[in-house]
């Protein structure tokens, strides 16, 4: 099969990628080319800015594939541009959107499911602040996938958009490094500020079973004739549950001190301090891809132990951005936590 991939080189994509040639595919891998991609046989690279119509139509102007997997449609202009292009033939379209659909809406009540993404949006938060980019980001999401439906329609092409949560995988401590950032304060060996005392549950993805989904709608013959479906790992631990594995795959013991929403506001530290946490983490409910195509995904304990071994094993150069307040953080510990 000749698979396009819009994407190739982040985490998700790579893995895709990786899952798409190991099972004898020729895969096309468009990125603007600020990454290599690895050297693999079977493997052809495009480079193009995908936001930039001109360059999109020169590099796949006339060109046929089986599937098309879009992992950089972040608004509806993007999915008409992919459209637009002369002569172009996607086969059958899977459009990575995010479990942000659900979380721009009023008053959301997870677990979502799929037809939640249905109701009213929220209202605009107050441009320049990290709720109006995420809200942003979610209601591009929400136009990207409105855009495919009709365009899909309109052109006989079999589309699905796939929404997910956070994704967690091996790569990651070179790319969002979310999960490093909990690690890197258990490894400093100081306290460790748990928002509301991490009673939040949390559902994420292992990067693996997205491309393993990839593939097996690359190859089934009964594509799904839903606009959308859910993919997450099945449980949902709360957020202590799931540092509390982590520390344990990371041979480490920390000591987590319970803070509530309101003094992590006060001390300026609500949106740099925990990841996984607050309104913008989001917790889609896969019932309906198991139970109807069979998309199985693994559990925290199965994948876990993999992923936190490769973040120590090749540590990020970086920190996480938020780890440059860790003095406030460690301040206010000693005042929840005197001794």
């Amino acid at each position: 099969m000749r698979i396009l991939l819009l994407g190739g080189s982040g985490l998700l994509s790579g893995a895709a990628l990786a899952a798409f040639l190991d099972e004898g595919h020729d895969v096309t891998a468009l990125t603007r080319g600020g990454r290599p991609l690895p050297e693999r046989p079977r493997l052809t690279a495009l480079t193009a800015d995908r936001r930039d119509a001109g360059a999109l139509a020169d590099v796949l102007r006339g060109q046929r594939f089986d599937l098309t997997t879009d992992f950089l449609a972040y608004d509806a202009a993007d999915v008409n541009r992919l459209f637009d292009v002369p002569a172009f033939e996607p086969g059958r379209l899977a459009m990575i959107s995010s479990g942000q659909v659900y979380l721009v809406s009023v008053s959301p009540r997870p677990p979502f499911r799929e037809a939640d993404a249905d109701s009213p949006l929220s209202p605009e938060p107050a441009p320049g602040t990290r709720d109006h980019g995420e809200w942003t980001y979610g209601v591009g999401k929400r136009a990207a996938e409105a855009a495919l439906r009709e365009l899909a329609s309109t052109r006989g092409v079999s589309a699905l958009a796939l929404r997910l949560p956070v994704i967690q995988g091996e790569a990651d401590g070179h790319a969002s490094r979310r999960l490093w950032a909990w690690l890197e304060r258990m490894r400093d060996g100081g306290p460790v500020l748990l928002p509301e005392g991490g009673e939040q549950r949390v559902r994420f993805l292992y990067a693996a079973d997205a491309a393993r989904a990839l593939v097996t709608l690359a190859g089934t013959e009964r594509w799904p004739d839903e606009p959308a479906l859910n993919l997450a790992q099945p449980d949902e631990p709360t957020l202590r549950e799931f540092l509390e594995q982590v520390a344990a795959a990371a041979g480490l013991v920390p000591r987590f001190v319970p803070v509530s929403s309101v003094e992590l506001a006060r001390a300026g530290l609500a949106d740099t301090c925990a990841p996984y946490w607050g309104r913008w983490c989001s917790r889609p409910d896969p019932s309906r891809a198991l139970d109807q195509f069979g998309f199985r995904t693994r559990r925290v304990a199965e994948y876990l132990p993999s992923v936190v071994r490769a973040h120590l094993a090749e540590a990020p150069r970086e920190s996480h951005p938020g780890y440059a307040h860790r003095a406030r953080e460690l301040e206010l510990a000693a005042r929840l936590s005197p001794g």
